[in-house]
């Protein structure tokens, strides 16, 4: 079975193109426009074992948001149509990341209700010309639109690169757990019978 999607998104502010596999082997083509954005995707798909591609033209003229939020929301809808019935994945996935002095966690549960929890305080606005309140908004736009329960936590650090490194990274390897197929499990792991 082959769990992948493309998806199409145009609007007067991005017009995106984006590729997904969950099965892949960590590649990726970045075209976002956004350098740091493309940074942190080529990190959580190397981490996560997704092959990503990306070609998005947004309004970066006036700033990163349309572009990060509507790549977001087309990775968000690939990841749920590449997950297809989600017979025997493993639902739930959970990833600790050091960088230097930072600590980042990410929980999952692919549970069809869609939820965000962030708990990160970064002491920089920006790095580079990311505005860092991007952060909140993408995982937002990606739980939203994968329907999916995501819980992020910087427990500590003081380097606003790195702790949104590691929260990338975190959010990779916590979704690949949470996409395995595991033979054990017979149909969906619900009681409820239906995620």
């Amino acid at each position: 079975m082959s769990r992948q999607a493309t998806i199409q998104r145009k609007t007067n502010e991005t017009d995106i193109e984006l590729g997904f596999s969950i099965d892949g082997e960590g590649r990726t083509e970045l075209e976002t426009g956004v350098p740091f954005l493309s940074h942190m995707l080529d990190l959580f798909a190397k981490h996560g074992q997704f092959d990503l591609i990306v070609n998005a033209d947004g309004d970066i003229e006036v700033d990163g948001h349309h572009t990060t939020e509507d790549i977001g929301i087309c990775i968000g809808q690939a990841l749920r149509e590449a997950l297809g019935d989600k017979k025997g994945i493993k639902r739930y996935g959970n990833a600790f990341v050091p960088m230097d002095e930072t600590l980042a966690q990410v929980v999952i549960d692919l549970s069809n209700r869609p939820h965000l929890e962030f708990r990160a305080e970064f002491p920089s606005k920006q790095v580079g010309t990311f505005d860092t309140e991007l952060v909140h908004e993408f995982l937002w736009k990606l739980a939203l639109e994968a329907r999916m329960n995501l819980h992020v936590i910087v427990h500590y650090g003081h380097n606003t690169h790195h702790m949104i490194e590691a929260v990338f990274k975190a959010l990779g390897r916590a979704l690949d757990e949470a996409t395995t197929v595991d033979p054990r499990i017979k149909g969906v792991p619900s009681t409820k019978g239906l995620l």
